[in-house]
């Protein structure tokens, strides 16, 4: 089953206020609208059955509403796996993390450029150790600072995957947004898993060819990042730009399901 491993979708209220962000952020036109109708006809375009929908609270008082989103989408859409959400100074994270499982979400995104914190935050500590292997784990890594400098990086991340070894963990944008070159360093060739999202446009062929050959191609997610792109086109650049034979890329794009029928 190929599955979409990276979107993003938004109650009607809020949708056109975060594309804004995302494109003043990130200077990157988003091509969707944000909602559901409009990732699930582009799913179902591309050939895609299903998808996980990420999002992350930028405040601690957000934690409760994001995750209420997250089960109101994976009740009322069985084409959606949508993960859930922490941030570190939510003081009643151990209570959270119950109420998730017992609502069937089965992970969680940090994103600390958005909400706030570093990756080598000591707060996160007690949760990742909390966590274990009960979630799938997807973290957002890189940015325009230089590693040292920004809230993530793919250095941080792997001495988060050092010291906590039973977590599952997806690095987002191929282990590092504009940080490729750590991320071959630090990341690749490890256990981690790497989605592809708001990576295959802009790092170099030869940077890209690198960290496939040397990370497992089973450990490579497809990801379109919607709605800054688009499902089908992200697997078009994917199969020109890896040069992926059709038997790789059937492999990438169904590595995703793989992981999700284990939770």
């Amino acid at each position: 089953m190929y599955t979409d491993f990276h979107t993003h979708i938004f109650h009607p209220k809020i949708a056109d206020k975060v594309l804004d962000h995302l494109q003043l952020h990130y200077g990157i036109q988003p091509v969707g609208t944000g909602l559901t109708d409009d990732l699930l006809m582009r799913l179902d375009m591309s050939g895609i059955k299903r998808a996980v929908v990420l999002t992350a609270a930028t405040t601690p008082d957000q934690v409760i509403p994001a995750n209420n989103w997250s089960m109101h989408l994976n009740k009322t859409y069985t084409q959606l796996q949508a993960f859930g959400t922490l941030h570190p100074g939510f003081k009643d994270w151990e209570n959270e993390l119950e109420r998730l499982e017992q609502n069937s979400i089965i992970g969680l995104k940090f994103h600390p450029d958005f909400q706030g914190y570093d990756l080598a935050d000591p707060l996160l500590s007690p949760i990742f150790e909390a966590v274990g292997n009960r979630f799938i784990l997807m973290f957002h890594v890189g940015d325009r600072l230089p590693p040292d400098q920004n809230p993530s990086s793919p250095g941080k991340l792997a001495v988060i995957r050092k010291n906590f070894p039973d977590l599952v963990i997806v690095a987002a944008h191929l282990g590092g947004y504009l940080h490729w070159d750590h991320a071959l360093h630090f990341l690749a060739g490890t256990d981690v898993f790497l989605d592809t999202s708001s990576s295959l446009p802009f790092i170099s062929r030869e940077l890209l060819m690198k960290i496939l050959k040397k990370h497992s191609l089973e450990r490579i997610l497809f990801g379109s990042d919607y709605p800054l792109f688009d499902p089908g086109k992200e697997i078009e650049l994917l199969n020109t730009k890896a040069c992926l034979s059709s038997k790789e890329l059937e492999t990438v794009l169904s590595n995703g399901a793989r992981i999700l029928e284990k939770f």
